[in-house]
């Protein structure tokens, strides 16, 4: 069952009496805090509540020029609450990084209804503990988030792609390692293997690089990135046509970006996309076991310290 509190007080109440009995909620729906809060665009930072959608913040911070630099799959249904909750990040990770590197404040419903807040409205705010960034991939385990502030940037007067096809996995790390050495700074760097706007006789990996600054850097860049092979326009279609439709979410794994075409190798015939400067690869076909990476012990006493009668969602393996 999907709670849907009308308001702040609502959702806190929720929350308190539900503790109180020491029952489990179900899904919460924020979608009722809706506001844009504070845009300062002299300071570069924004206020907004949880529910408010990316899409809708991105098009408001564009009217003065500026964006988070975050580009997450369906940001027209994707809300703030669920961005921080879920760490969601598209292919601009590479270049502008995830959502964690832009917050600076957080406010929180915890689950006895209190209210808590880390951080402020400021960029340089070093006032006690961040525990801001504790809430950003907790999926909803530790408490509700119900607004954030986060730091903006300019949006970059060009952005440009380019890609190189290779023959196989090993051609693709060649060429990464030269991207890698070369003088360049991809905000995208992004290797795939699908086909699907593509004539057949196409090699099968294409390494997607974008770049974004002003004309003069991109155009610099640009060259820079045709002596190692990069001749071919390009663009993120790929990435719309592998998230596209009713399919269930693809896998994702996290390796070092060394163990990247290794990795691959492992998921024969499966179509995917890998952040292949950070090492993030999803996948569809057959999932392969996870490794568990987290700190169990230490994941078990924080849930413990914000949730302790886990009313709220576990953290998924």
């Amino acid at each position: 069952m999907t709670i849907q509190p009308t308001n702040l007080d609502d959702l806190r109440k929720v929350l308190a009496d539900a503790s109180a009995r020491g029952e489990k909620v179900g899904a919460i729906n924020v979608c009722a805090l809706d506001r844009v809060v504070e845009h300062s665009p002299e300071d570069l930072t924004v206020t907004v509540e949880a529910g408010v959608t990316l899409a809708t913040l991105q098009a408001q911070l564009a009217q003065r020029g500026q964006w988070l630099p975050i580009d997450p799959p369906r940001p027209d249904s994707l809300t703030i609450g669920a961005l921080l909750a879920t760490n969601a990040s598209g292919p601009r990770r590479f270049g502008c990084g995830t959502v964690r590197d832009y917050l600076i404040g957080i406010k929180v419903a915890l689950t006895d209804g209190r209210l808590i807040k880390s951080g402020g409205k400021v960029v340089k705010n070093v006032a006690g503990y961040d525990l801001s960034k504790l809430f950003v991939g907790s999926r909803g385990s530790l408490g509700v988030i119900v607004e954030a502030t986060f730091k903006l940037q300019p949006v970059p007067e060009v952005e440009q792609f380019v890609q190189a096809y290779c023959e196989s996995l090993e051609n693709a790390g060649m060429l990464l390692e030269g991207v890698v050495a070369a003088n360049v700074t991809p905000v995208v760097l992004d290797l795939h293997n699908l086909r699907l706007h593509l004539p057949q006789r196409l090699p099968a990996f294409s390494l997607v690089l974008g770049f974004a600054g002003t004309r003069e850097e991109v155009e610099w860049q640009l060259g820079c990135a045709a002596e190692l092979g990069f001749k071919e326009p390009a663009s993120l279609d790929y990435e719309k046509d592998f998230r596209s439709g009713e399919l269930p979410s693809p896998h994702r794994v996290s390796v070092l970006p060394s163990f990247l075409i290794e990795t691959i190798r492992g998921l024969p015939n499966a179509p995917f996309v890998a952040r292949a400067g950070n090492g993030v690869i999803y996948w569809r076909g057959e999932a392969i076991p996870p490794k568990n990476g987290r700190p169990i012990e230490l994941t078990r006493r924080v849930k413990a310290a914000f949730d302790p009668k886990h009313i709220l969602p576990e953290l998924p393996p």
